[in-house]
């Protein structure tokens, strides 16, 4: 499988050039399915990321990552999917259901999921408003979601396209996993419950906020880049870090 070739390489190549960190590694757990959810500071997350990790993490990534022409962009879309990243349609209505879909798949067959909760890279280094995939996702399963920060990325790759500077060093933070049933009660109530995966949610961005010590912004991302690209100032930070 070009996964059990690639990823040791990857890792050993990371290694080498950046020598990234990971902490709290034992929080994920050895078997059995998990949602690893983590902040998203630039492109190099879906790569440093699961390299340090030691079991598979499937990623869900926008389609349009595999879609270049160019010879970076077809090296890089080879690389993610040999990282266990598979391209998704994630432009919401039915595109977003399959996202969901193919989620509940990987966990149902006891892997781990690795998802981002704000829905894109955040365009200030902020930490932004999650959207509620991730939590549906555990409500739905039972799978535990696991919050990670990464710190370091977003200076690395600021202004560039692929490649990240050696500098700052990029680390990979692991919290204490968050039981769905723990945190909300009874799973069959929450399902019923539109508001319950909001909660969750909320809970889970505060998790990452307090491993990253990230401003926290309730906006989405998204949002966020749509008004910087109008020349917009940006909202300001709801929960500033300590």
């Amino acid at each position: 499988m070009l996964y059990e070739v690639a990823k040791p390489v990857v890792a050993a190549v990371l290694r080498v050039v950046y020598a990234p960190r990971i902490s709290g590694a034992q929080h994920i757990p050895d078997e059995g399915s998990a949602i690893l959810a983590s902040s998203h500071l630039s492109g190099a997350d879906t790569v440093f990321m699961p390299a340090q990790v030691r079991r598979t993490v499937h990623f869900l990534a926008k389609s349009d990552f595999f879609s270049g022409t160019s010879l970076a962009s077809r090296g890089f879309g080879r690389l993610m999917r040999s990282l266990g990243v598979m391209p998704v349609d994630r432009n919401g209505g039915s595109a977003s259901e399959g996202a969901i879909e193919a989620g509940l798949r990987i966990l149902r067959s006891g892997e781990l999921l690795g998802i981002y909760p704000e829905g894109t890279r955040s365009p200030d280094g902020r930490l932004h408003r999650g959207k509620t995939g991730a939590a549906r996702l555990a409500i739905a399963t039972g799978a535990p979601l696991v919050p990670i920060g990464m710190l370091g990325s977003y200076e690395a790759q600021r202004g560039r396209r692929i490649v990240p500077r050696r500098r700052p060093r990029i680390e990979v933070l692991v919290g204490e996993p968050i039981d769905p049933a723990d945190a909300l009660g009874d799973l069959a109530a929450a399902r019923a419950d539109p508001q319950a995966a909001r909660l969750l949610t909320d809970l889970l961005m505060l998790h990452v906020q307090q491993l990253t010590g990230q401003d926290y912004v309730d906006t989405y991302a998204a949002d966020v880049k749509a008004a910087l690209a109008r020349g917009e100032s940006a909202p300001r930070t709801t929960r500033a870090s300590r």
